[in-house]
């Protein structure tokens, strides 16, 4: 099936190691056998392998130490771990230690063979992924940022770019599109990676609240305040703070912010010592600071000193690429999490998956695979698992403008228009549900 993918068998068993030698070589592999764990171990010394499928129960090393050496010696190498029904407990062990899943003996060569398939297909994603990134060459610590899509290989290059400076930096894009990892991979791929990435959700905290974090406060400053506190300020001296939801805070707190970025100081609430600290500050918002400084609403100096970059992440529906393999990376995480066996996902429910526009955008799509692995019965994930696979009804000459304002709807409906349950539903803010309600003319049906 594919002759440059390698497959390592460890077996003690003569007729098992000859059965699966055969099998995958007429399906077109590299395949190596071993007669034990030790052999395997000598093996990998000086040899690599795509998929090794190791067996429990062998003399001497038993398999499921042999897939801890494994791991230590190849990381990247996904292990199978083959079992008797009797030892179902310990394979399940083996997929927390991180093993790719299991097979049982007797083998169905259809199953094995569709798990094999399944390996390779995760194989070749992260694969292309890799190459994909390995045109930014000195980015670290993105691991989180998913995708090898032409929009996003352009932040990755941006990330690149902007890192070294000291520039402030405005990352937008829409709710639940990932600009907190943005903030994390400009940090740590930034001189001040040593020092600490402090962070600050503003549309969460009061305007007194939201003071007393970002500046700190003296003991008896106000009632409960029992001892000195630092601020976020003082603590991200030497490193980062990241303003999330920026575009939430108060007139008086914009004065506040623009005066400490202009002088790199402060006085604690309460106090009356100024504070001097070293930071750069990196913002985040899905609103339009532009039309909000238009409608007086946000300060035009306070939008100039924090917009010197501004980093764009895309939502998914323009990135429709990157949805294999950000399903691929959410399978692995939630059935590693869940000490499940790797699960595949049914073409038809990966084509629904491409075709939904995702207003939560990604964590919405991470949501719904969470939601698939938990519910879902068998080794795929399939249509009936989806929200939208049984809650909406496609039409192929729809737009994405009508499958959205549809789910909106019936989600409104689901819950008695409690904007608050379904904005948590829609895993959107509530402005966004009113503005999405405004623009559709959404009404309560009688």
């Amino acid at each position: 099936m594919d002759e440059n993918i390698s497959i390592l068998i460890v077996d003690d068993e003569e007729s098992v190691r000859d059965s699966l030698y055969n099998w995958f070589i007429e399906d077109g592999y590299k395949v190596t056998s071993a007669a034990n764990a030790n052999e395997a171990l000598s093996i990998l010394e000086s040899n690599t392998f795509d998929i090794i499928l190791a067996d429990v129960k062998m003399p001497g090393m038993d398999g499921l130490e042999m897939h801890r050496r494994i791991k230590v010696l190849n990381q990247d190498s996904i292990v199978i771990i083959m079992t008797a029904f009797a030892s179902v407990d310990t394979a399940v062990q083996a997929l927390k230690d991180g093993a790719y899943d299991y097979v049982t003996k007797p083998f169905d060569p259809d199953d094995l063979s569709h798990m094999i398939r399944n390996a390779t297909k995760q194989i070749r994603l992260k694969s292309e992924n890799e190459t994909l990134r390995n045109k930014v060459t000195t980015l670290e610590n993105v691991e989180g940022i998913v995708g090898s899509s032409e929009s996003m290989m352009k932040v990755l290059k941006e990330i690149e770019r902007v890192a070294p400076s000291n520039s402030s930096i405005i990352i937008t894009g829409e709710s639940g599109t990932g600009k907190e990892l943005i903030a994390r991979a400009i940090h740590f791929n930034s001189p001040r990676k040593y020092f600490s990435l402090v962070s600050v959700h503003c549309g969460a905290l009061s305007e007194s609240l939201l003071e007393s974090e970002l500046f700190g406060h003296e003991k008896g400053a106000f009632t409960g305040a029992m001892y000195n506190r630092k601020g976020r300020f003082e603590m991200a001296d030497g490193g980062t703070i990241f303003l999330d939801e920026i575009a939430t805070i108060s007139p008086k707190m914009q004065i506040e912010l623009l005066r400490v970025l202009e002088s790199k100081s402060f006085v604690r609430v309460g106090g009356n010592k100024e504070i001097k600290s070293d930071f750069r500050v990196i913002c985040a918002t899905n609103k339009d600071l532009k039309k909000m400084v238009e409608n007086g609403s946000f300060r035009e100096d306070l939008y100039y000193r924090l917009n010197v970059v501004n980093i764009e992440i895309p939502p998914l529906r323009k990135r429709i690429d990157d949805i294999p393999i950000l399903v691929d990376h959410f399978i692995q995480k939630y059935c590693t999490e869940m000490s499940r066996s790797v699960v595949n996902i049914d073409p038809a429910a990966l084509k629904r998956l491409e075709e939904f526009e995702f207003p939560g955008n990604v964590r919405e799509l991470e949501n719904t695979i969470e939601r698939a692995i938990v519910i879902g019965n068998g080794k795929d994930i399939k249509l009936k698992d989806l929200p939208m696979g049984k809650d909406i009804v496609y039409n192929s000459i729809e737009s994405l403008v009508d499958i959205e304002k549809k789910h909106i709807q019936q989600i409104l409906k689901k819950y008695s228009w409690n904007i608050s349950r379904a904005s948590l539903a829609l895993k959107i803010d509530r402005v966004t549900l009113y503005n999405k309600i405004k623009k559709y003319g959404l009404k309560v049906s009688k």
